[in-house]
């Protein structure tokens, strides 16, 4: 009988969990956002091609970079009720998810500053707080859910959550720079940047608002022609 090498499995979503347990069972889908927020970043960039979700997508891979290398560095193992692979130590959800959160407060409170058109009347600043709160909240579910999970200590589920606010910090910091030194103007005016039709409307214009002046008046102006063509 011909033998076979043993088969390795890919762990990217696979999730431990208690089946008589339906908080065990919330706790493994919340396990699965940092990839569903993956799927999410390469959507809004490719689909909007804005030039601020790309350098935020490009911190979150920066501070995953970072807690790789702090993993191998610090070399904590993971709750002894674990058996999965890897070091603990930060978790990675966690820093993962506090990154994001944390920079789309201080993006939706700092720095986006979107303004009424003919169509849309977009979040007051109110709303974008409320929104933040429902993000970090969010991130607080899943990060505890490592715990919960045992997949992690709450220790390093706390470092985790550190290291990804210190990194949205410094990050929003560079962000900043980058624009007010003018370096994100002339990165769009790049060949690489035109050929991509890379754009920077959504400081100052909602995602939801993208076109859709645009698309009512195509709406309306092929209504009159129907109705233009019915009377004659």
């Amino acid at each position: 009988m011909e033998e076979y090498a043993p088969l390795a499995s890919l762990s990217l979503t696979h999730v431990h969990y208690n089946p008589a347990d339906r908080l065990s069972y919330v706790c493994a889908w919340l396990a699965l956002v940092p990839q569903g927020l993956c799927i999410v970043y390469a959507t809004l960039i490719w689909s909007n091609r804005e030039i601020e979700i790309l350098l935020m997508f490009t911190g979150q891979m920066a501070c995953e970079g970072v807690n790789w290398g702090l993993k191998r560095l610090i070399k904590e193992e993971r709750p002894r009720e674990m058996h999965g692979k890897g070091y603990g130590m930060p978790s990675s959800h966690a820093q993962f998810v506090t990154f994001f959160s944390l920079t789309l407060t201080m993006f939706l409170l700092f720095r986006h500053a979107p303004h009424p058109t003919e169509t849309h009347t977009p979040f007051s600043f109110f709303q974008r707080l409320l929104l933040s709160i429902a993000a970090l909240i969010s991130a607080a579910a899943v990060a505890v859910s490592r715990i919960y999970l045992n997949y992690h200590t709450p220790k390093q589920v706390l470092v985790g959550c550190t290291a990804g606010a210190i990194f949205a910090i410094l990050w929003f910091g560079f962000t900043t720079y980058l624009r007010r030194a003018g370096w994100v103007d002339w990165g769009l005016d790049t060949y690489i940047a035109r050929e991509f039709r890379m754009r920077d409307l959504v400081v100052e214009e909602d995602l939801v608002d993208s076109g859709w002046a645009r698309w009512e008046d195509r709406r309306l102006r092929r209504r009159a022609l129907a109705n233009g063509k019915k009377r004659s």
